[in-house]
């Protein structure tokens, strides 16, 4: 995402990203794999952030799984693998600038 213009940070697990989370005040997006090692899962990471960071907007994508964006907390984004580096850039900027609005049923 650095060709896109956003400062990427990387963590090899859920307890990683949140101990970055911990250090740094600058976080607005969370980028992350729904099957990942550690204590918790993406989604499980991706609700610990909303609660503990209610601003940090949430991306979730995975390769094997397919899930309802309604299984990850209101306001986030999910995407199936593969998809392209621009799809997620438009994705990451219209959530950042606020244009990202949840559907209403």
């Amino acid at each position: 995402m650095e060709s896109a213009g956003y400062e990427a940070l990387e963590a090899s697990n859920a307890d990683e990203a949140i101990r970055i989370l911990e250090s740094r005040a600058d976080i607005d997006l969370v980028f992350t794999d729904v099957q990942m090692p550690g204590t918790m899962d993406g989604i499980k990471l991706s609700h610990y952030i909303r609660n503990r960071w209610p601003p940090v907007k949430l991306i979730a994508a995975s390769g094997m799984a397919i899930l309802e964006e309604s299984s990850l907390p209101e306001g986030s984004r999910f995407f199936s693998k593969p998809y392209s580096n621009h799809t997620i850039a438009d994705a990451m900027a219209g959530m950042l600038s606020g244009n990202f609005r949840i559907p209403t049923a």
